[in-house]
């Protein structure tokens, strides 16, 4: 057990360098577009949007290779293809001349982006079923670090009232070489440092009927309760990506916030994740149970979306993120009891489809959401309210947290399901 666990520490540093080249670009790319486009955020909203959903829905069509391709080769070549993509991204955007440019390397980025299925494989191969829950919570832990320096890195290099020692004036286009730099440092490290998790007497060949995503898909009826899971996962998903898409044209619409602005917001957003999800969740998920974390959890999420949606004053926003960050408990919950329930030899397969959920949600999730904040702030709906979008948003919570409950309820009912979530099905 010793050599797992020692593979740990590097899968998690891989993850905080993704996460940190990709947090920097967060204050700057709608600002970005925006500029190619010259407009305003209402006419901006639904580009940005259609970005991200062009980026979500190339890693929805690939993901399941991915997932099945680290089954057959290995984790490690998957995560350094994935970062070394990344990496080439973040130039690529950061010198496009044209909207069609940026869409094209969204694209590229969206095929090769498989860091997050590779990744959780990885951990589920190195950690036995009962320190799971800890191992996903340091995942959260390390996307809070990421995000704790990205964003605010990003939001200082971008602005305008920076001054960069012998460079001068800040500007949107350095977060993008920046976050260049460290992604392809980060697949320099993982290269000569990041060991295999996957043993080639557990390799799997390639099933290509099983590459499709629709046929991936319908293979969560295998896993009853994964499958309910999913269904849980894909609101509180598209949730979060029409808050991503819009965060930075909301808040300088509602509030005047400029990229530093945006850059703090975001810092407090990463402390509060490497607080509850690197420290309070390894104490309060064994405490309070999985399956009472996970509700939880989902409570205080359907309440942020909530306080973002009608707070009259930027500070009240900063309540809206503690609260957030308590809704971090969920997911470490949530993915603990999903990989208790799957044979060790299917992780990769069943995370990559996993992942193709989180997918078709940010491919809707993105788009959605910029046309609504667009329709609410541009007179085009009745309700002209900015917040809209985060009040869907909080539905589309407490959706989630229905479906959890009813998953859960399923478990608790029928012997087969628990006998699925013991990880005892064949």
């Amino acid at each position: 057990m010793s050599r797992p666990t020692a593979a740990l520490p590097f899968i998690y540093i891989t993850l905080l360098l993704d996460v940190l080249g990709f947090g920097l670009i967060i204050p700057v790319a709608p600002r970005l577009v925006e500029r190619l486009m010259n407009a305003d955020e209402a006419a901006a909203a639904p580009i940005v949007g259609l970005l991200g959903s062009t980026y979500a829905l190339m890693q929805f069509l690939f993901a399941p290779t991915l997932g099945m391709l680290s089954d057959r080769v290995g984790r490690r070549p998957v995560l350094l293809i994935s970062t070394f993509g990344s990496g080439l991204d973040y130039f690529a955007m950061a010198f496009a001349p044209t909207l069609p440019w940026l869409f094209v390397t969204r694209a590229l980025n969206g095929l090769s982006g498989a860091n997050m299925t590779a990744a959780t494989a990885y951990i589920a191969d190195v950690t036995a079923p009962k320190d799971r829950a800890k191992a996903f919570g340091m995942v959260g832990a390390v996307f809070g670090i990421g995000f704790v320096l990205g964003p605010l890195l990003g939001g200082l290099l971008g602005s305008s009232r920076t001054h960069i020692p012998l460079i001068g004036p800040g500007d949107i286009h350095y977060p993008f070489y920046a976050a260049g730099t460290i992604t392809l440092l980060n697949w320099l490290y993982g290269y000569f440092v990041l060991p295999e998790s996957h043993p080639i007497e557990r390799r799997r060949h390639i099933e290509l009927a099983r590459a499709n995503p629709a046929t991936a898909l319908r293979r969560l009826g295998q896993f009853p309760f994964v499958a309910r899971m999913a269904i849980a996962f894909f609101a509180l998903h598209l949730a979060q990506f029409m808050l991503h898409a819009t965060w930075v044209l909301y808040t300088k619409f509602r509030y005047g916030w400029d990229e530093r602005a945006v850059g703090f917001s975001l810092f407090a957003v990463g402390i509060g994740a490497a607080v509850v999800q690197g420290g309070l969740a390894r104490r309060l998920i064994p405490a309070l149970g999985e399956r009472r974390s996970l509700f939880v959890g989902l409570g205080f999420s359907c309440l942020a979306y909530l306080v973002y949606a009608f707070a009259p004053a930027g500070w009240i926003i900063y309540i809206g993120i503690g609260l957030g960050s308590l809704g971090g408990l969920a997911m470490p919950a949530a993915q603990s009891l999903i990989t208790r329930s799957i044979d060790p030899l299917q992780q990769g397969a069943v995370q990559g489809t996993l992942t193709s959920v989180q997918g078709l949600a940010q491919v809707i999730g993105p788009s959605l959401g910029g046309l609504v904040l667009s329709w609410s702030i541009g007179g085009r709906l009745l309700v002209g309210h900015p917040g809209l979008v985060y009040a869907f948003s909080s539905l589309l919570a407490i959706i989630g947290l229905a479906v959890a409950i009813w998953a859960i309820r399923c478990y608790v009912e029928s012997p087969v399901a628990r006998a699925a979530v013991d990880g005892s099905q064949t």
